[in-house]
């Protein structure tokens, strides 16, 4: 399987437990890792056998803006169910962290691994 990946993306979005966390935008930042629901690119060398990475960060940011999240966890799950659902990827990585979120740790996160269901 091929495997395209956009890692370090940034974003701001409503996401946290606490009020306090809820009051402004907070720093995201995503590693996605998306397999290709066929290899035909590599030979055609078209972007419309492939998936757009600008599509997938445009989406991205849009969802960030509509939906907010208590936990990082709920957030991988609805980006890792976009992209198999819209992008059609077979199979896909979605890790979410949140920079500097507690005392002596640079980042926060969790990674999810999903794949379609036959």
């Amino acid at each position: 399987m091929d495997i395209i990946f956009l890692h370090g993306v940034r974003a701001r979005t409503l996401i946290g437990c606490y009020d306090w966390e809820r009051e402004a935008p907070q720093p995201v930042e995503l590693d996605l890792d998306i397999g290709l629901p066929s290899s035909r690119a590599c030979q055609t060398d078209n972007l419309t056998d492939t998936i757009d990475y600008a599509s997938v960060v445009n989406r991205i940011h849009t969802e960030l803006a509509a939906q907010h999240f208590l936990l990082l966890e709920a957030l991988a799950e609805h980006l890792a169910q976009v992209l198999l659902r819209d992008f059609s990827a077979p199979w896909v990585r979605v890790s979410v962290t949140k920079p500097g979120i507690l005392p002596d740790v640079a980042r926060a996160g969790v990674t999810v691994e999903r794949g379609q269901r036959h």
